[in-house]
């Protein structure tokens, strides 16, 4: 069993929903990334979602974009970005974390240290799972089978507009728990409509097994509070990002603690 699902089933045990923050490595800062994560464990996430920066974020909107374009210009990398993470390891070795880019960065990767060396070198950093936005399910069996050999789960998106067929296709390969994009368009758009949500996911369930999480669009305690009645997870990504991007080094890491307070404490008093 893996740490995501370990973590997963314990909180479903609980009727609890999992609380998942997305931070991109090496922003704000370039050497903070491990003890905003460590911060974030303590405020009460369940997992972790670590952005792997890179230069054409299609999915990211405005916020998460220009996050990358501020980690990139610090010179984060893959390579920083699973230093982080075993930075992380040597004080958390509970919590998971899931790496979230493309596929651009990870084949690179592979190409300067040698084939399938970024899921190696993951999973050797204490990596749980990889969220590749560019890789659709029907096109990297090869890939999810990687991951699985060494331990890692594959999490994928689907969307509003998802078709069954795809549903049917991430319900295959997926492991870990699987991202609903709550809005059209890109991370950190507004006007989430709930009762939409709640409806979407029965679809979600009759071809997914593996829990299923909500982004895009959640930014505050009460929206992540009517989302968890019927998600498994919540997802927050943009809004964290704008708070950490306006703290100082030394105070990031208590406001990402913070935040993380705020939304877990809502998400226990859902009933």
């Amino acid at each position: 069993m893996s740490r995501i699902q370990a973590v997963l089933e314990t909180l479903k045990a609980q009727r609890r929903t999992a609380l998942i923050p997305y931070i991109t490595c090496g922003d704000p800062f370039a050497d903070t990334t491990p003890q905003i994560m460590l911060a974030l464990a303590e405020g009460g996430a369940d997992i972790i979602e670590l952005g792997v920066p890179f230069s054409d974020p299609m999915a990211d909107g405005p916020v998460i974009q220009k996050a990358s374009e501020r980690a990139l210009a610090r010179g984060i990398g893959a390579t920083q970005v699973l230093a982080a993470v075993r930075e992380f390891r040597t004080r958390n070795q509970h919590t998971p974390v899931v790496l979230m880019g493309y596929a651009n960065p990870v084949e690179r990767y592979d190409q300067r240290h040698g084939q399938h060396s970024f899921i190696r070198d993951a999973a050797a950093a204490g990596v749980d799972g990889m969220l590749v936005v560019d890789y659709p399910p029907e096109e990297c069996e090869a890939f999810a089978a990687q991951l699985k050999a060494t331990g890692l789960d594959l999490i994928f998106l689907l969307a509003p507009t998802s078709t069954e067929q795809r549903m049917k296709d991430v319900g295959r390969i997926a492991s870990g728990y699987v991202y609903y994009v709550s809005l059209k368009g890109v991370t950190g758009a507004g006007h989430l409509d709930t009762d939409a949500v709640a409806a979407m996911l029965p679809r979600i369930r009759q071809h997914v097994r593996v829990p299923v999480g909500v982004g895009f669009g959640i930014r505050d305690a009460a929206t992540a509070r009517t989302v968890a009645a019927s998600a498994d997870a919540v997802v927050i990504g943009s809004r964290l990002i704008q708070i950490l991007e306006t703290e100082t080094r030394e105070n990031a890491p208590a406001a990402a603690r913070g935040f993380m307070t705020e939304i877990r404490t809502a998400l226990d008093l859902k009933e």
